[in-house]
């Protein structure tokens, strides 16, 4: 069995000038054996990482696998920080990484080279138990080759689904945002609710959202509090600052109240 955390929060929402918010889920799973992460998320998150592991009594050296559910930047860039863990990507994923030129989108060209070249680096088939309890399901659209991971080795099955369903809003209505698949998308979340459907209580832990179980009606219910703001210097003082939750909670718990 694994103890399983959340070390960073994934974020259901974009920038509207600045690109990509980039804030996605990292979780730790430890057992008697291993201390594994399901992705690792991208430069801004680097010095929260290192804080949320010391919490948990760990250094870098002592995570001995880190799992990736795709290749883009917010998800896999900080593999580089564990240099004693195995490193476990898509087979297909990552050999469709490499073949990319550079272009204007997610796919950090220089790590995906030094992944596709790492001698650390296993690459995963579909449908392999790659670690103990931990299974990878194909989940395409998102990109070709993106994976999601089931864990039974708990009694309480956990599914990691990475950028296959980012957020309660594409698991309820079955479309996804940045896709480049749209048909193979839809194929992969109704895969995921056929998965999540399977086991009552199965944790359902998404790219960029909190993580969800499904409630007597079968619909997505939070588990957790979100945390998220911005604070920002709008005044001539470097010590006063204004700050904005970002979190959307209070708004959800109003609308909670209306249905």
């Amino acid at each position: 069995m694994y103890r399983i955390d959340v070390l960073a929060q994934g974020f259901p929402g974009k920038s509207i000038c600045h690109g990509g918010l980039g804030w996605s889920t990292i979780a730790l799973l430890r057992s008697d054996t291993r201390r594994i992460l399901i992705d690792v998320g991208a430069f801004n998150i680097r010095k929260i990482l290192e804080k949320q592991l010391t919490a948990h009594g760990l250094m870098a050296d002592d995570i001995t696998d880190v799992v990736l559910t795709h290749a883009h930047y917010d998800h896999a860039i900080n593999f580089t920080l564990f240099p004693k863990a195995t490193v476990w990507i898509g087979k297909d994923e990552i050999a469709w990484a490499a073949a990319q030129p550079p272009r204007f989108d997610p796919l950090p060209e220089l790590y995906v080279a030094a992944l596709n070249t790492e001698q650390r680096v296993r690459r995963v088939e579909a449908g392999e138990e790659f670690l103990p309890g931990l299974r990878a399901v194909a989940a395409p659209g998102h990109t070709p080759g993106s994976l999601v991971f089931h864990l039974t080795a708990n009694d309480v099955p956990v599914i990691f689904a990475g950028d296959a369903a980012k957020n309660r809003a594409e698991l309820l209505s079955r479309k996804v945002d940045a896709s480049m698949d749209e048909a193979a998308s839809t194929a992969s979340l109704d895969a995921i609710w056929r998965l999540w459907r399977q086991v009552p209580g199965t944790l359902l832990i998404p790219g960029h959202d909190l993580p969800m179980q499904l409630n007597a009606a079968g619909r997505p219910v939070y588990v957790g509090t979100r945390r998220a703001g911005i604070s920002a210097w709008f005044d001539e003082d470097l010590d006063v600052t204004t700050d904005f939750d970002i979190s959307g909670m209070a708004d959800a718990a109003k609308a909670a109240v209306r249905r």
